[in-house]
């Protein structure tokens, strides 16, 4: 059934910090190219692993962001600080967050499909940690 398929829609983000750079970096900011899976189609029960890169030596905090259809507002699932993850409490169940941001850059975000509240936009980004 149609509705049963739900859609991950993965994007690639281009920071240019404007967000970030005030939470995290005290406005002053150096664009970063940040490189994520494309997009998916996924049902109910699937598990989706969406990868993040960059190159920047020194961000070694990567954030990840869900954006519900019909919301504006960015909800923070939680983040990786070199190899520590930290996840908000509402994403701890169906979420996890895994990676190494000590030498290569990489880190990913897995979800456990299981209904349309799932079905979002997820974002990966990248800053120096305070």
């Amino acid at each position: 059934m149609i509705r049963d398929i739900l859609s991950i829609s993965l994007l690639l983000l281009l920071l240019s910090c404007t967000v970030l750079c005030k939470l995290f970096a005290g406005g002053i900011c150096v664009s970063l190219d940040v490189r994520q899976s494309p997009s998916l189609i996924k049902r109910p029960g699937d598990k989706v692993q969406i990868s993040c890169s960059h190159d920047k030596t020194d961000y070694t905090l990567m954030l990840w962001y869900q954006r519900s259809p019909g919301d504006t507002a960015l909800k923070l699932i939680g983040y990786l600080n070199y190899q520590a993850v930290t996840m908000e409490e509402p994403y701890k169940e169906r979420f996890n967050i895994s990676g190494d941001l000590s030498g290569v850059k990489n880190g990913s975000l897995t979800v456990r499909m299981t209904g349309v509240e799932h079905s979002a936009v997820y974002f990966c980004a990248a800053s120096q940690a305070q």
